[in-house]
């Protein structure tokens, strides 16, 4: 500092010395400090503006780019399907390109028009030949079954299956719905009638009931003979003990022994043993048999004998205080009366109706078959 002042540095006066701050309050800051502390706030959040503004634009170009990826894909697709559909219509030109002229088109036309109608004209003769053929199976299957109630009640005199039969067949002329079928209808109705009211024996009963016969008459044995007291000197020396004597012992034993018969006038059959009761065993079952065999066939005559013969065996040698061969001739007595004959409707009458019916429908079916097909000639263009 010069020695030399100037004027005005002489006429200033010395600044007051700020007087102390009381105790206890803390010095304020100064103006430009609070600036500064604005600015480094402003500029902290300018920085932070700064880095969300790049953070969305960067999150926008990934989006612009994930965008632009789709429809470069979009647009790939769209060049595949544009490739295609011209494929596709290069394909529809040269299919263009090979169909005939109009003039051929028309023809083609008119020959389908034409094939569409020989085709529902043969379906029409098809079906007419068919529903008649059907009508000719049934009408001949009801025939069948007429002959076959015919032979089942002229072989075997089935009552049943015959009635079944005849209103089988009497149900196939009923489906027809046809008037010209009432007179065949009216004999299958007599007919029935008549099977209903002929008498049917049980047959198959009377078979089992003779099989059961046979069983029991293989089962037959001779009763052997037992000493009888009639009273007199051996009844009372009999009597004079206590019924343990030596001597009724003796009777008892001898009785299985001896027989003594005072009725000279009766006939003595002999004993069956061994073989001789086999053979009349056979004899009887024998004779059952064939009273079976007529029995299923109605063979009265036969069956009669058959029992008559089976009868005069056990007649003959067994006796009849047996128990058991006096039960089977009195069971064999019983069934001699039985009637298995059977008197069989004749079924001609019927089976002769359905034949001319028949015959009747395959002329009117022939009378008819040239007007059709002359007509179906002139319906042809």
């Amino acid at each position: 500092m010069s020695e030399a002042t100037s004027p005005n540095e002489q006429e200033q006066p010395t600044p007051a010395v700020p007087e102390a701050a009381p105790a206890g309050k803390a010095e304020e800051p100064s103006k430009p400090g609070k600036v500064a502390l604005l600015l480094a706030i402003l500029a902290l959040l300018l920085a932070i503006a700064a880095v969300l503004a790049g953070g969305w634009g960067l999150w926008q170009l990934r989006a612009l780019e994930a965008r632009d990826q789709q429809r470069l894909e979009q647009l790939q697709a769209a060049r595949e399907q544009a490739g295609v559909a011209a494929q596709r219509a290069d394909g529809l030109s040269a299919r263009l390109q090979q169909l005939p002229a109009a003039a051929e088109l028309e023809e083609r036309r008119r020959l389908l028009a034409q094939l569409q109608g020989d085709q529902q004209l043969l379906n029409k003769r098809l079906e007419t030949v068919l529903g008649a053929s059907r009508q000719d199976w049934r009408l001949a299957e009801a025939e069948h079954l007429l002959r076959l109630a015919s032979l089942r009640l002229s072989a075997l005199q089935d009552i049943d299956s015959a009635k079944a039969l005849v209103q089988g067949a009497d149900e196939i002329l009923r489906d027809q719905d046809d008037p010209a079928a009432f007179a065949a209808r009216e004999q299958l109705a007599k007919s029935l009638e008549a099977l209903r009211a002929t008498r049917n024996p049980d047959r198959t009963g009377l078979f089992l009931q003779l099989g059961a016969l046979r069983d029991q008459a293989a089962q037959l044995s001779a009763l052997n003979p037992v000493f009888e007291s009639q009273g007199g000197v051996l009844s009372e020396l009999a009597a004079e003990g206590d019924g343990a004597s030596w001597w009724s012992q003796g009777l008892h034993t001898l009785s299985q022994y001896f027989r003594i018969d005072f009725s000279a006038d009766q006939n003595i059959r002999p004993l069956l043993a061994g073989q001789s009761l086999t053979q009349v065993r056979l004899a009887l079952s024998l004779a059952l048999e064939q009273a079976q065999w007529a029995a299923l066939h109605g063979q009265t005559p036969v069956y009669r004998q058959a029992l008559l013969q089976a009868a005069d065996v056990l007649d003959a040698h067994f006796d009849r205080e047996n128990p058991a061969s006096r039960a089977l001739r009195t069971r064999i007595d019983e069934l001699i009366g039985q009637t298995v004959e059977v008197v069989a409707p004749d079924l001609g009458n019927s089976l002769t109706a359905v034949q001319a019916y028949l015959e009747r429908k395959q002329s009117a079916r022939e009378s008819l078959a040239p007007e059709g097909a002359q007509g179906d000639e002139e319906a042809r263009p």
